[in-house]
């Protein structure tokens, strides 16, 4: 007996309706989920989960369906709208706010910015946070880690500044190759035009800015927001004269910090500790 077909829901949000079209058109078209894994040089399985919304859509899924299917860009409109929906209610607004900048500063104590994280060094920080999580579980979170990182690739006009602190470079996830690969990324990113990374050493001593993450997005307007965040809560800053006081404390911190060709150097001797 053939597998019961799930029902789909899209109007429960815009994932589910990517799901709903995705096997609407399929199916008008006369593909069936193995004819159509073929074509993509996908899996069956997965495209069945992205059919259901029960696992992320990646992002070069859209622009070949819309190839394969002909829909006119119609996938990837509605994964603009649908990966924002990766992220908790709370962060909905930072992340709607966070397509509309061109120049992206942030500070990082503790982890290496999810923006320029690899790939494997991101799934292992999301297995040590959560040890009881699913394989699938775990691939949504890269996607949506990694989804944010398109804004800041190397053909963007967006400008992206980070300030790291060496304990945020030198705290390992994952295996040796992991860090190595991950530590040899972000010495690449300090040799790109739009992206400059200053690594702030130990001996720079205590700041301002100690004890958790922030960001500060100046938007497509000119306007500033800031974004401040701790283990489990984020605060969304949007007032202007508490957003200036935050960019003063960046800025200091900013002239303290190494310069992005000595942090390359900084980089690359850490490299030098794996291998």
């Amino acid at each position: 007996m053939p597998a019961r077909t799930r029902d789909l829901t899209p109007d429960r949000s815009a994932r589910h309706l990517f799901g709903s079209e995705l096997r609407r058109l399929r199916e008008d078209k006369g593909y069936t989920l193995e004819q159509m894994a073929v074509a993509l040089a996908s899996s069956k399985s997965s495209l069945a989960r992205y059919e259901t919304a029960e696992s992320m859509i990646p992002p070069d899924l859209p622009t070949s369906l819309d190839t394969l299917l002909e829909t006119g860009g119609l996938f990837v409109r509605l994964y603009g709208l649908a990966k924002k929906e990766i992220h908790p209610d709370q962060f909905r607004r930072r992340m709607e706010l966070e397509e509309r900048a061109v120049l992206f500063q942030e500070y990082t104590g503790q982890i290496i910015s999810g923006l320029v994280q690899t790939p494997a060094f991101a799934r292992a920080q999301f297995i040590l946070a959560n040890p009881k999580a699913t394989a699938e579980q775990v691939d949504e979170l890269v996607t949506a880690r990694l989804s944010r990182q398109e804004r800041f690739g190397p053909a963007s006009v967006n400008d992206l500044a980070l300030v790291l602190d060496e304990a945020a470079i030198r705290r390992p996830f994952g295996s040796q190759a992991v860090i190595r690969d991950q530590l040899e990324h972000l010495r690449q990113l300090t040799l790109t035009p739009s992206t400059t990374i200053q690594v702030l050493p130990f001996a720079h001593g205590g700041h301002a800015l100690m004890g958790g993450t922030l960001t500060l997005m100046v938007l497509d307007d000119g306007s500033r927001v800031a974004y401040e965040e701790s283990i489990s809560t984020g605060t969304l800053i949007e007032d202007r004269l508490a957003v200036q006081e935050r960019q003063r404390s960046y800025d200091l911190l900013r002239a303290s910090a190494l310069s992005p060709q000595e942090s390359g150097e900084f980089l690359k001797n850490i490299l030098k500790e794996y291998g």
